[in-house]
């Protein structure tokens, strides 16, 4: 469809189809400001830009999910959501059922089998939960109503926008999660804009359906984000003595390599696998268990943490993607 043209003449009775404007719970009366911005910065209808906005229906169980979210919690109760027998399975399924597509985007991007299968499974247990909101509905709520992050979401609603309008895609029936990510990987819209590549040459870009596109945008979005072919994700370590611990990361966010192997080692931490002196890490302390539980990471283990900004994702996915090939290669 062409927003800078009409919905009508694509076939969506849009303007009659949606439902009255909803303000109740919206912070603030922007929704006319914003489709005036949007539609003079791209060229797009505004009429049809109002209308869409004016009919998401705002979602309360939203705010309430983005307040709470799973990241949250200690990595002892985050790891048992995705460390588990069936999603291992069912990634070991998934793997050997689309084997020829994993192994061309790994080949294609350098961004190993493994992690591309893992990114899938925690997103969405490999399609099987891609989200049950409307996108259109998400994006809305989170613009308008949820003020901590209002602009981010301003900026993703524009994205949407200006996604669909470039895939044909019909806004009011997308569905994702509660962020309005969508599809398996879960591409947020300025993520699906920028990394989603047609990998079968289809002539269009589906994260929804098609498992070439699907593994071929993740394994993009790794490669565009500094992936390196080959090298390690994370090893576990033990750390004796305050000094190694006073060197680990206290956040929950993306650990970046701000030390030598060499470094921690002269704090007293000692990797599980031998690690050069030189090798740029990082050292992550986390809520095991059975206590602390230290990881030495790598700069692979950053960009996966670029793909959600949590440490305790990262790992989740990093152990998972391990747990899966042994499985397969079992």
């Amino acid at each position: 469809m062409d927003l800078k043209k009409s919905w009508l003449a694509a076939g969506f009775v849009l303007l009659a189809g949606l439902a009255a404007p909803v303000q109740a719970g919206f912070s603030d009366d922007g929704l006319a400001a914003f489709a005036e911005e949007v539609s003079q910065r791209h060229g797009l209808d505004r009429a049809q830009v109002q209308a869409l906005v004016d009919g998401a229906v705002f979602q309360q169980e939203i705010i309430d999910a983005i307040s709470s979210p799973a990241e949250a919690r200690p990595w002892r109760d985050y790891r048992p959501i995705f460390l588990t027998e069936s999603r291992i399975e069912q990634g070991v399924e998934f793997w050997d059922r689309h084997a020829d597509q994993v192994a061309r985007a790994s080949e294609a991007f350098g961004v190993a089998p493994e992690v591309l299968v893992a990114i899938i499974g925690v997103e969405t247990r490999y399609g099987r939960h891609a989200g049950r909101h409307r996108v259109l509905d998400a994006l809305t709520t989170l613009a308008f109503g949820y003020p901590p992050r209002a602009d981010f979401f301003r900026r993703e609603l524009e994205q949407f926008l200006l996604l669909v309008d470039e895939e044909g895609l019909d806004p009011t029936a997308l569905k994702g999660s509660y962020a309005g990510a969508m599809g398996l990987p879960q591409f947020i819209a300025s993520s699906y804009r920028h990394y989603a590549v047609d990998f079968d040459g289809s002539g269009q870009r589906d994260l929804f359906g098609n498992k070439a596109d699907i593994l071929g945008s993740v394994a993009n979005y790794f490669d565009a984000h500094g992936w390196r072919a080959g090298e390690p994700v994370a090893v576990r370590a033990t750390v004796a003595g305050e000094a190694g611990s006073e060197l680990a990361s206290a956040t929950r966010g993306p650990t970046r390599t701000r030390h030598t192997m060499a470094e921690l080692a002269a704090a007293g931490v000692t990797p599980e696998r031998d690690v050069a002196d030189d090798t740029p890490v990082a050292l992550l302390a986390l809520e095991g268990e059975d206590g602390p539980e230290y990881w030495v990471t790598f700069h692979n283990f950053y960009v996966i943490t670029r793909y959600n900004h949590s440490a305790l994702y990262g790992l989740a996915v990093f152990q998972l993607a391990e747990a899966i090939r042994e499985a397969r290669d079992a």
